[in-house]
């Protein structure tokens, strides 16, 4: 007998006996009923080692549940809807060398098929077939006369997504109204996360927008998570290599970033730009703070991103390591001020100012933090994680001081809502919403926070 066992005999053998005697195929009768199934995998590539440990687990499942007497019904399917092929579509079309790449030298497709791939329905067909092969040889205890794909041109699939949604909504389960969503601007369409590159979990933030004034009328909006901060404000920065624009939004002038306004005019707003204004321009103005009212200088400020936020911030040195060190960067490096024609001593007479009470730390935890992290300058990393431990421990701990003045002796995280609705109801702030890390939609085109107005939501 020979010492060897050839094992994909084996497989052959009683694979072609199962479908022989069509084993998995369950029809109606008196068995109580087991139903499994297995996420749909995207049909713009092949299948990988995931998709087999996933669906082995739903097979074992099934198998088992039969032993028990179960009449089990275990369909398979193919996942065509979505940015995920159709976004691939498109970067062939567009010649995406990274991408088609891909296809040829790992997946290997002929470069005649990938051609093809431009039409998104070629691809999902073209996958479907070659992983149908996988799938069967594999031995999943599936009844193919059940396999099914997303989409309208499966009519059938079609209907039951249309009743299914009737059913939701009957249970209340979808409501109709108008919600900020991921969207792509280029696809015209709500981005989850499987269809994007990256970005996967991130969801959109609401910012608070204050709403410092500028002469001429103009407001300079600077975009926070911590309108409480406002009680410590000493300064204002701009990036002055940034072009912003100047624009009447909801009928009040605006100096913002170029893709704020855009941001904006996506989230119901009505955003009109009237001119441009350079960073450089703004340097050594003075602006309002609205709710103390003080005066404060415009400082320059390179670290500020024109696609975070409006990109524009407010200043809170004690609180704020970036702001801490940025100041001080200045301060060590004169020459910088002398370029935008700011006097050196003006900086220095910028004070910070406490206002909220945690413990474990000084009057002034950012410069205790920048300290104790030995933070070089701005553009440190260790100037990062400096922030996130000051916020965290500010916000679930801090206690407002009496410069809050009716805020005072409140816990952070107790009365941030009220604040916002009181400076929201005296006219001090606004609000937009924004990503706070990068999506990138499958198409490759950056993504957006759109409110959609009227619409259904699951």
């Amino acid at each position: 007998m020979s010492a060897t066992v050839d094992h994909s005999k084996i497989e052959e053998k009683w694979i072609k006996l199962w479908e022989e005697h069509k084993l998995f195929e369950s029809d109606p009768d008196d068995r109580p009923k087991v139903f499994v199934t297995f996420p749909f995998p995207y049909m713009n590539g092949p299948l990988h080692l995931g998709h087999a440990f996933t669906a082995t687990r739903v097979d074992v499942y099934a198998r088992f549940k039969r032993m028990q007497g179960f009449n089990v019904l275990f369909p398979w399917a193919w996942h065509w809807t979505g940015a995920t092929i159709a976004g691939a579509a498109k970067r062939i079309e567009q010649g995406d060398e990274k991408l088609i790449s891909i296809l040829v030298n790992v997946d290997g497709v002929s470069i005649d098929e990938v051609k093809k791939f431009v039409d998104p329905i070629y691809m999902a067909k073209y996958y479907t077939n070659e992983n149908r092969k996988v799938v069967r040889r594999i031995g999943f205890s599936v009844d193919w006369r059940r396999e099914f794909h997303t989409t309208s041109y499966h009519p059938a699939f079609s209907r039951f997504i249309e009743w299914q949604y009737l059913r939701f909504r009957d249970k209340k389960y979808v409501v109709r109204g108008s919600h900020p969503i991921v969207w792509c601007p280029k696809c015209k369409s709500p981005t989850g996360d499987h269809d994007r590159l990256e970005g996967v979990g991130v969801s959109p933030e609401k910012y608070v927008l204050m709403k410092f004034k500028l002469e001429n009328g103009l407001f300079l909006p600077a975009a926070t998570f911590r309108p409480e901060t406002i009680f410590g404000v000493t300064n204002f920065w701009v990036n002055p290599n940034v072009e912003y624009v100047i624009t009447r939004v909801n009928g009040e002038k605006w100096i913002l970033s170029e893709q704020a306004a855009y941001k904006l005019s996506q989230q119901l707003k009505e955003v009109e730009v009237l001119g441009r204004i350079s960073g450089r321009e703004l340097i050594g103005k003075t602006c309002l703070d609205p709710v103390n009212n003080r005066e404060i200088l415009i400082l320059p400020a390179p670290f500020v991103d024109p696609d975070n936020g409006t990109g524009l911030v407010y200043s809170v040195p004690a609180h704020a390591p970036y702001d801490w060190l940025a100041l001080r960067d200045l301060i060590e490096n004169p020459d910088i001020l002398e370029e935008y024609g700011v006097d050196v001593e003006r900086v220095k007479e910028i004070k910070p100012i406490s206002l909220i009470e945690v413990e474990g730390f000084g009057e002034f935890p950012a410069i205790e933090i920048v300290d104790q992290l030995g933070v070089k300058n701005q553009y440190d990393p260790k100037a990062e994680e400096a922030t996130q431990i000051i916020y965290k421990k500010e916000f679930h701990k801090g206690v407002l001081k009496e410069i809050c003045g009716e805020y005072a002796g409140l816990i952070v995280s107790e009365v941030k809502e009220k604040i916002v609705k009181d400076f929201h109801a005296k006219g001090y702030v606004d609000f937009m919403y924004d990503l706070t890390q990068p999506v990138i939609c499958r198409c490759g085109t950056k993504c957006i926070v759109k409110i959609l107005k009227n619409q259904w939501f699951l």
